[in-house]
């Protein structure tokens, strides 16, 4: 018998294997196959950190409620997830190993702290006393002191020495790796032609007895690893204390959070294992997984630009929207017409200038913006910063709960008050995901609004690699919905129904999308039974809403023509009641397919909104998310053809079915990529 949900957490561990895929796909440039390798470490520490550690505590849940909420019992979720970590690693290591080859046909060579010659010895010893030993502090351990406090992003040495003649006593230490301020990677002096690349902690390696120099220890073993820790944390409901007050104290939390898998070296010795998973008070219920010599691999994402057969190509670089390439101002564009922007084919530059504008322009009064995560060095958070010191009422909705970013978001927090700047904190229990902007200005006696509606987060780093929608408007309608949400988020009083309910163009959780949603599916059931037309397209990140997806399959069943194409979780079944199987595919290729669109016949109306919500129970009912809808026939138009071309997609699309397999599209047409495919389309336009 086929469940009727597959695990959200088995199919994000899918996901992560599609990403895996990129990593062994020798179409794909070697640079990107790293990176891939990086991404695919990074989300698993992710993953380890919030989904592992909130399974491990719904142990104590009782037994019912777990299974409803995780669409099956959390222990027998954490076996399975164990069992495919291990298979993903061994395959991740089967895929390094090939990297590594075909870098060493490039004469690009990794070296260890034993591989060197006499000129890199020399080299790291030096580029350790001048760079790197101000920033190493060992740490001595044995049984009487206290476990030191171990952060759960970083990287390890652990330790063993002792002396040749004295087999009785072995001494332990840790040496947090300083990437923070020296980086992952030193170039070392190569031979002609070649590039020798050597990690941070082989320059420690190398120069481990010389830091312990002092204690007349004779024989060292030196080993990686890692741990990570339980990331989730409870905000309480104490009213005395202030929203930031919490998120410090949740971040506190979080650094003590129980560990949740410790990786080490394979080589590591093997009483020093015992030692730390003692001192860590790990268990055999604990994720204890032995590994190769590299960890913390999120690094190599940035891996050095050292590939000769990778120059720099503009083949693909991001351009301007058509409709911006005269010398209009953006703000006398949105005005008089809609606009939509799809990153990262389209440069990110407009949204940044019409803030700039705002920030200049005397007779705009006010800008209202809801922030989730900026870029490092935000340039929308200096146009905010430059509009208030010019005496514009500034309003930036800021999330200070975006997972990993809630220290950053405190930063800019201060920053933007200490510049006159009125910072919103959310509201209790809903995190605010909505991606909004609404600018006002004053002509003669007339308000002029207009602003934009998104799909992905105002940073223009993101933007690059992102694929997102964002629609630039004027559109009454809108811009009174928009206005609506801030007003419900002003004077937030429990209730934020009586704010959005009343808007029209813009669905709102969590009030009335997955209402109405569930609506539009229902006419679509409608139109199936009477014998005519009904499709619907979803392109989100994550589909696990049990509302939804059984809508979903209620459709299925009555003959509505379902295509989806879903980047990450897919909680849904295919099932042999169905009269028209759901077709749904998965796009993993070189951007992060990130927008969220949604399509329906309606009777030949043709209705399709972008939304900053997945179909998730967190997104629909804990946060506070937007859709539009897109009333311009010319964008509405674009968009379908769009969903049209990813549909078609046979080179990077992978089959969403019931044995999560990850099988590719194949069919006999020629190969059809879409996101190349999407920039010849949106290229095309300009001309």
């Amino acid at each position: 018998m086929i469940n009727r949900f597959i695990p959200r957490d088995i199919s994000w561990l899918s996901f992560n294997d599609r990403v895996l895929q990129e990593a062994a796909d020798e179409s794909v440039r070697l640079s990107e196959r790293i990176k891939f390798l990086g991404i695919f470490s990074n989300n698993l520490d992710e993953f380890f950190r919030v989904r592992v550690a909130g399974l491990k505590r719904a142990l104590a849940f009782n037994e019912k409620d777990a299974k409803e909420i995780f669409f099956e019992k959390p222990q027998i979720i954490l076996d399975q997830l164990n069992e495919l970590v291990i298979q993903q690693q061994q395959q991740f290591d089967r895929i390094w190993l090939k990297v590594q080859a075909e870098m060493a046909k490039e004469k690009i060579f990794i070296k260890t702290n034993e591989e060197l010659n006499e000129e890199q010895q020399e080299f790291v010893k030096f580029y350790y006393e001048e760079e790197v030993e101000s920033n190493v502090i060992p740490l001595m351990l044995d049984e009487a002191r206290a476990m030191p406090y171990l952060r759960d992003k970083s990287l390890y040495l652990g330790i063993a020495m002792c002396k040749k003649d004295w087999e009785y006593e072995t001494r332990y230490a840790i040496i947090e790796n300083p990437t923070r301020r020296n980086g992952r990677f030193l170039l070392l002096p190569s031979p002609k032609g070649e590039k020798h690349v050597i990690l941070l902690e082989d320059v420690i390696k190398y120069n481990i007895p010389y830091i312990f120099s002092y204690f007349g220890f004779d024989s060292f073993k030196a080993h990686a690893f890692k741990i990570t820790r339980d990331a989730e944390f409870d905000l309480d409901n104490d009213i005395n204390t202030t929203l930031v007050e919490k998120i410090e104290k949740g971040i506190k939390n979080r650094r003590k959070g129980k560990p949740t898998r410790f990786i080490f070296d394979k080589d590591m010795d093997s009483s020093l294992v015992a030692f730390l998973i003692k001192k860590l008070n790990l268990s055999k219920k604990d994720s204890i997984i032995p590994g190769q010599k590299i960890h913390n691999f999120k690094h190599f994402m940035d891996f050095p630009k050292i590939f000769k057969s990778e120059k720099p190509t503009k083949e693909r670089s991001s351009f301007i929207h058509p409709d911006f390439a005269g010398r209009q101002r953006i703000s006398d564009v949105v005005v008089k017409k809609d606009v939509l922007l799809s990153f990262p084919y389209h440069t990110f530059h407009p949204i940044i200038d019409l803030l700039r504008e705002a920030a200049m322009d005397p007779d705009v009064r006010s800008i209202h913006i809801t922030i989730y995560r900026m870029a490092e060095n935000s340039k929308v958070a200096n146009a905010l910063i430059n509009a208030a010191r010019n005496g514009k009422d500034v309003t930036v909705m800021l999330e200070l709960r975006a997972r990993f970013d809630e220290e950053h978001n405190i930063i800019w927090k201060e920053r933007f008050e200490m510049e006159g700047i009125k910072v919103l904190l959310g509201i209790p229990d809903k995190k605010v995901h909505a991606k909004l902007c609404i600018i006002k200005k004053r002509l003669n006696t007339k308000t002029v609004q207009y602003g934009f509606v998104s799909t992905g987060n105002f940073n223009e780093k993101t933007a690059k690699i992102y694929g997102d929608y964002c629609l630039m408007t004027s559109n009454r309608t809108v811009m009174a919905d928009i206005n609506r949400v801030f007003t419900g988020l002003k004077k937030y009083k429990g209730d934020l129904s009586q704010s959005f309910k009343s808007c029209k163009n813009l669905l709102v959780c969590p009030t009335n999308m997955r209402s109405t949603f569930l609506a539009l599916i229902d006419k679509e059931i409608a139109e199936a039974r009477a014998g005519n037309k009904s499709r619907i397209i979803i392109k989100i990140n994550s589909l696990s809403d049990k509302q939804l997806i059984k809508k979903i399959y209620e459709a299925a069943a009555e003959g509505v023509k379902i295509e989806m194409i879903v980047r990450g979780i897919y909680c849904a079944v295919n099932q042999k009641k169905f009269t028209t199987p759901i077709h749904a595919i998965s796009i993993v290729d070189e951007y992060l397919e990130h927008a969220r669109v949604i399509y329906f016949y309606a009777a030949g109306k043709e209705q399709v909104y972008i939304s900053s919500a997945d179909w998730m129970p967190r997104n629909l009912d804990f946060r506070v998310e937007a859709a539009v809808q897109i009333t311009n026939k010319k964008i509405k138009q674009e968009l379908i053809e769009m969903l049209e071309i990813q549909l078609k997609d046979n080179v990077k699309a992978r089959v969403l079915n019931n044995k999560l397999d990850n099988t590719y599209v194949q069919n006999n047409k020629p190969p059809h990529r879409s996101q190349v495919e999407l920039y010849k389309y949106l290229r095309k336009k300009t001309k």
